[in-house]
């Protein structure tokens, strides 16, 4: 994430936390980002120097507004005239951050070989909220290669019980043996 990311997507986040709209905001960011990303020929038109900022804002306008809520619809704008729209999902990175903090939740996402049921997923979930004592936003992701067992990754803390990784360390400690 870009110090300019960091910046604005705080920024807003400050001015959506004063005026308790925080959730909807964060939503409304993940939906147009991922409309961006989907689009990115519509992305690259509103990105065009040649084209004035008032005809790419009036793009925007006519794409979000009443979609969205007219702090989101400005703040794409803001972005938009700076010439930094390609930074949107990195600012909302920094929103979902600050909102994390606010809200005592740690991202979690736990990698298995195969897809979890929904209810291990939901006793995973169970599991990490009691050991932490924090809400706990889990993803679940599938990797052939993990072997089998569950890779958990919480806010950059690795913890790794996956049958390749409980292999490696069996290994380390025979090859550390002398005879």
């Amino acid at each position: 994430m870009t110090e300019i990311a960091r910046m604005y997507g705080g920024s807003l986040y400050d001015l959506a936390a004063e005026e308790g709209l925080e959730t909807r905001i964060l939503g409304e960011l993940d939906e147009v980002s991922a409309i961006l990303k989907g689009d990115p020929e519509y992305l690259h038109l509103l990105s065009i120097p040649s084209i004035p900022k008032k005809e790419r804002c009036a793009l925007l306008d006519e794409a979000f507004r009443g979609k969205v809520h007219l702090y989101v619809l400005n703040f794409l704008k803001i972005l938009c005239e700076k010439g930094t729209l390609r930074e949107l999902p990195g600012c909302a990175r920094a929103f979902r951050v600050k909102y994390n903090q606010a809200h005592g939740i740690l991202e979690a996402t736990a990698t298995s070989a195969i897809p979890m049921t929904a209810e291990q997923a939901e006793r995973l979930h169970e599991k990490l909220e009691a050991v932490t004592g924090k809400k706990i936003d889990l993803k679940t992701k599938v990797e052939p290669g993990v072997l089998g067992g569950i890779r958990l990754d919480i806010e950059g803390t690795e913890l790794d019980g996956t049958v390749q990784n409980r292999l490696a360390s069996l290994r380390r400690s025979i090859a550390g043996i002398t005879v």
